[in-house]
């Protein structure tokens, strides 16, 4: 059998977190006997209190109204950011419409735009030719090719 050399305590690696204290296991595991921290009496004293309960008071899940059908997660779902063509207005002549330039300019935030995608509906003029790499109305496409612009 072979020796092994003796390890160094200055060359064990550190340790940042304390061992979780496991209560009720006895008086040596230093939160052990009688209370075991938990105070003394009461109901959380004698057992564990169910997430939800809310001291006898119906609780929200309760109250809440029951959805039923086809459409009961419909509400989860999210739909596209709507950009009216009205916002596209202050760019530049000829440029280039696409989600990172909408974030630029302030027209979008960026996690919800990659999350949900952005649409352009056609509420107002353009007047500015554009180029739109986006998903886009019929009303807006019909609008931008009239203004000197293009969608691809």
């Amino acid at each position: 059998m072979k020796a092994t050399k003796p390890t160094k305590l200055n060359t064990l690696p550190k340790i940042t977190e304390r061992k979780k204290k496991r209560i009720g296991r006895g008086y040596g595991s230093g939160k052990g006997g009688h209370t075991v921290g938990r105070g003394t009496k009461g109901q959380r004293a004698r057992e564990s209190i169910k997430t939800w309960f809310e001291g006898g008071q119906l609780a929200l899940v309760r109250r809440l109204p029951k959805i039923r059908g086809k459409a009961r997660f419909k509400s989860l779902k999210h739909s596209r950011l709507i950009v009216n063509l009205k916002s596209l207005n202050n760019f530049p002549k000829d440029s280039l419409i696409t989600v990172d330039t909408l974030v630029k300019a302030g027209i979008v935030r960026e996690d919800e735009a990659k999350t949900f995608g952005v649409k352009i509906l056609g509420e107002g003029e353009v007047k500015v030719p554009l180029t739109v790499k986006l998903p886009i109305s019929k009303q807006a496409k019909a609008k931008i090719i009239k203004g000197g612009g293009k969608v691809e």
